[in-house]
């Protein structure tokens, strides 16, 4: 306060100079105090706001100050790192993870079932630190393979790990159709034994953590053939294998920490392979699981949903416009007034179909080619020939309705696929339609998106 009771007598004596040649007005010279005081008091803040920073030095010149700040605070920023942007699946792992693990995030399967049902998060304060020993309990307590089911990830609720790079392989196995994980797990059979192992499953899961993140073409080939040195190294995972090294799950001595996943595909110890019937029956319980939850939380016990409540769960993760959104409802009120309801035997066949959405695309190119229009008979069939999976005539008969604007009785497939490749992505696929304005405007961008 030493240097304030300075400037104040400075202050005080520069001010009886400028009042003794004032008349000796009252107002005058009380205006004249005012300022001096005012001075005093915001220079007296500036010395004590530096001094709790550590500055001692202070120079009077108030606009000299600030622009030295400004300065020193500019060349700080040209210092510091670049930040990282993140992926929109990075954001939203981080924004469901609920526990940390010697300084890593990590999902509970709880997290990872709201991540992919839920628009937000539940509320909660901070992250939930986990000790060793209840790391430990939770991987003792996962079930092996052969007592998997649909309500694997239910029943293991908040007592599970999983990490960023299982989160992307589990997305995948969400959107893929089963015939590309048959192609995907023929390729990491090394030995050709129809078997894989723990170390030829984490190149799978990192290659699909690769095409995830949508990393060059360059990146994506190193990372192919990063599978023969790391399938021909010692069990342990190397660190400097191409890839991996990026996995937070490596500890220092180059091995990997022990997940839900890995526990449950592989055993306690990390022995046990997996035979492609198995992965497809993991698979195929997950996605059900998925489904059979979405379909709950609109049937509320019942044993159908209603058309309308189809229509809300197939249009859950998509960017049309609320108005077109809104106008789907109305029109599917009005043709179908009398509710018949739809079965999950029934549900779960229509959205296993669109994993299958790209083949189907290509056998509706072909009626566009012939310039034939594509009526429910003409869809049912394309289904089933591209597909396999054979759809109830009334499931088909609500997607027409949804679809077909004018009531013509014809699908405009490119709306539909446009539309449905956002429902599959979950609402991690880029929005184009953002600077359209309307279902026209909706329509205008199909063009764009039907190709991405």
């Amino acid at each position: 306060m030493a240097a304030s009771r300075r400037i104040f007598t400075q202050l005080r004596n520069s001010t009886g100079l400028l009042t003794k040649n004032v008349a000796t007005s009252g107002t005058r010279r009380g205006t004249a105090v005012l300022y001096a005081v005012g001075a005093v008091g915001a220079i007296t803040g500036l010395v004590y706001a530096r001094r709790r920073r550590g500055e001692t030095a202070i120079q009077v010149g108030l606009p000299v100050v600030m622009a030295k700040e400004e300065e020193e605070k500019r060349k700080f920023w040209q210092r510091a790192p670049p930040q990282q942007k993140m992926s929109d699946r990075e954001r939203r792992f981080r924004e469901f993870s609920s526990v940390e693990y010697k300084g890593q995030m990590y999902m509970t399967p709880r997290d990872f079932l709201e991540s992919v049902t839920e628009e937000r998060p539940r509320p909660r304060i901070g992250r939930r630190p986990l000790m060793d020993d209840d790391v430990a309990f939770m991987l003792k307590k996962t079930p092996a393979r052969n007592k998997g089911s649909t309500k694997f990830f239910r029943s293991m609720h908040e007592e599970g790990i999983i990490s960023f790079t299982e989160y992307l392989f589990l997305l995948c196995i969400l959107t893929k159709p089963h015939a590309g994980f048959n192609i995907a797990f023929n390729m990491f059979d090394t030995d050709g034994n129809q078997r894989v192992d723990k170390n030829e499953f984490m190149v799978l899961q990192e290659i699909f953590r690769k095409k995830n993140d949508k990393r060059k073409a360059k990146e994506e080939a190193e990372g192919v053939s990063a599978v023969q040195k790391y399938t021909s190294a010692s069990p342990t995972i190397s660190k400097r294998s191409v890839g991996i090294s990026a996995d937070p799950r490596l500890l220092a001595d180059g091995n990997v920490q022990d997940t839900t996943l890995l526990v449950h595909l592989f055993g306690a110890k990390g022995k046990d392979d997996l035979n492609f019937q198995e992965f497809y029956k993991f698979m195929d319980n997950l996605q059900t699981e998925i489904l059979e939850l979405e379909f709950l939380e609109f049937a509320r016990g019942m044993p159908t949903i209603s058309e309308i409540e189809f229509a809300q769960i197939l249009l859950r993760y998509t960017h049309l416009p609320d108005a077109a959104h809104d106008a789907i409802i109305e029109r599917l009120k009005d043709r179908i007034p009398e509710e018949k309801g739809i079965t999950f035997d029934q549900f779960k066949p229509f959205f296993q179909f669109l994993n299958n959405l790209d083949d189907f695309a290509i056998a509706m190119q072909m009626y566009t080619f012939a310039n034939q229009p594509v009526e429910q008979a003409e869809f049912k069939r394309a289904v089933k020939v591209s597909t396999g999976i054979d759809l109830a005539p009334h499931v088909i008969n609500t997607v027409f309705q949804i679809f077909d604007e004018d009531g013509d009785g014809k699908l405009s497939h490119k709306e539909f696929i446009s539309v449905m490749k956002d429902r599959i992505h979950r609402g991690f696929r880029k929005k184009k339609a953002e600077t359209y304005s309307g279902w026209e405007g909706y329509k205008t961008c199909l063009k764009d998106v039907v190709t991405a």
